[in-house]
């Protein structure tokens, strides 16, 4: 009754109770001020009462409130300042501009370009987790503004792309990677992924999901990986049934598009295209190794093919367990063309692999452990999953996928460009990139002149402070040419 003549509510109350060793529910508090003959209290605005620790109100992302004023400022987000010197190099302002991006005053379309590649680069699984992190000040400063944009403007940004948009900032990042060789362009791993979604929405078509062994609705997306760098480097999510067979000609005619040439080599599972799509492989000259479904009529015929017909194979792949397989070739034609066939035995599987090509100079082995490297992309597929979070499908418009999909290119190309630099990490997985040498707290300091990043200890730092990050500085055109330095 003390309490409730100071003005204190019965929430208050209770707490105060809670802190003095007697604890009393808020409900119990109340019945007992009511048997006392105590009204209830007005409602206060937020003013009056007592001071509460409660949710904080942060500031409106807007370039035009971004200051480099001097200051000291610790971040969790350290790690994503490694990747400053390859955005300055690749011109982030140039991708965002050249694909003609959307932006506003308050949020041009090269921060808001870095703002989205931020939630991939730190593996964030959903936009709405970004809020965690929302005033972290390393955030806002690796995108050039004042804070962190929300998740209303990350979930709605995606919705102005278009596309045509996507295409072009795909056709711009290759050409601003033109000069790194990420994109050897030697042979390509091809892939279909359905992103499953769980909602209902008549728009949503069904496709099959490999890790259920079902049909579900889901958006179906398109990737093309270098086999050479392991990097994705091209995407397609607006798909719809029936067009599966042409993407792969959609994908030759982006890489004819920025390079001038179509891929040399391709390899993909028997899903990918029809029997009509190889001729038309075949005309184009482009090579291919694909798979070829089994049949009841091959099966039986490769069943009915004496032991004399097989041969043995080695497989130089000494990290493989079955490395002699039997083989059988022959010619078939299963449409207009006639290819080379392999029947494949003792390769791991119950029942025989089909490979069909068109590629006459390699040999049955050769073109066994070429195709063997194709789970390359399976691979990639995981990490993308479990890492980039690809399947954390949170609209189903396909529209917005394709663009979470670019971003994924642009990603992957970052984290191979800075395993590049790393010893050792060569072909690590960017989820061991991340956890390894990203995932890293740092102390940030604003000069007049420069900016400089401290990072805390941790077991793989050594690694980092031996790259070449730490011998040179680099301007920074979003923070007004200020020098990004990074000190031990």
């Amino acid at each position: 009754m003390a309490l409730r003549k100071r003005n204190y509510s019965i929430y208050e109350i209770s707490e105060t109770l809670k802190e003095q060793g007697t604890p009393l529910s808020a409900t119990a508090v109340g019945e007992v001020l009511a048997a006392e003959g105590f009204a209830r209290l007005p409602r206060r605005r937020d003013d009056e009462r007592l001071p509460h620790i409660g949710p904080t109100t942060e500031a409106v992302a807007d370039v035009r409130s971004f200051s480099l004023g001097p200051r000291e400022f610790t971040t969790r987000v350290g790690g994503l300042f490694l990747f400053v010197p390859d955005l300055v190099r690749l011109d982030s302002q140039v991708l965002a501009e050249r694909a003609k991006l959307p932006g506003s005053r308050m949020i041009p379309a090269e921060h808001a370009l870095r703002a989205s590649l931020a939630l991939k680069l730190w593996s964030i699984e959903r936009k709405s987790h970004v809020m965690a992190l929302i005033a972290d000040e390393g955030l806002g400063l690796f995108c050039g503004l004042n804070v962190m944009p929300k998740k209303s403007f990350l979930s709605e940004y995606s919705s102005r792309i278009t596309p045509q948009k996507v295409s072009s900032l795909l056709g711009v990042w290759h050409d601003q990677l033109a000069g790194d060789k990420l994109f050897p362009g030697q042979s390509f791993n091809l892939d279909f992924h359905s992103v499953p979604y769980f909602g209902e929405d008549p728009i949503v078509q069904s496709h099959y999901l490999p890790k259920r062994s079902r049909r579900q609705p889901s958006i179906l997306t398109f990737l093309a990986q270098d086999a050479d760098s392991q990097v994705f480097c091209y995407s397609n999510a607006d798909i719809r049934k029936g067009e599966e067979a042409d993407e792969i000609f959609r994908f030759i005619d982006f890489w004819i598009r920025q390079h001038g040439s179509p891929p040399q080599h391709l390899v993909f599972d028997s899903k990918l295209t029809t029997f009509e799509g190889l001729d038309r492989l075949d005309e184009d000259c482009i090579i291919f190794i694909t798979l070829r479904r089994r049949s009841p009529a091959l099966l039986k015929e490769i069943a009915e093919l004496p032991a004399s017909a097989w041969r043995i194979v080695n497989l130089d792949l000494p990290q493989r367990k079955y490395r002699t397989p039997r083989v059988y070739e022959q010619k078939a034609c299963p449409r207009q063309r006639a290819f080379r066939q392999f029947f494949i035995k003792d390769l791991g599987h119950d029942e025989p692999t089909i490979l069909l090509t068109i590629d006459q100079r390699s040999t049955a082995g050769q073109l066994i452990a070429r195709y063997a490297k194709r789970m390359l992309i399976e691979n990639a597929l995981s990490d993308a999953v479990r890492f980039f979070h690809i399947d954390a499908l949170s609209s189903s418009v396909g529209f917005k996928v394709d663009f979470d999909m670019a971003l994924l290119v642009l990603a992957s190309g970052l984290y191979r460009l800075m395993a590049n630099r790393m010893r050792g990490y060569d072909d690590a997985q960017a989820r061991q990139i991340f956890r390894d040498l990203i995932d890293m707290s740092a102390d940030v300091a604003i000069t007049e002149r420069e900016v400089t990043v401290r990072f805390h200890r941790r077991a793989h730092l050594p690694i980092v402070l031996a790259s070449d990050l730490f011998k040179r500085s680099v301007s920074v055109p979003w923070w007004n040419g200020r020098q990004l330095r990074f000190v031990e």
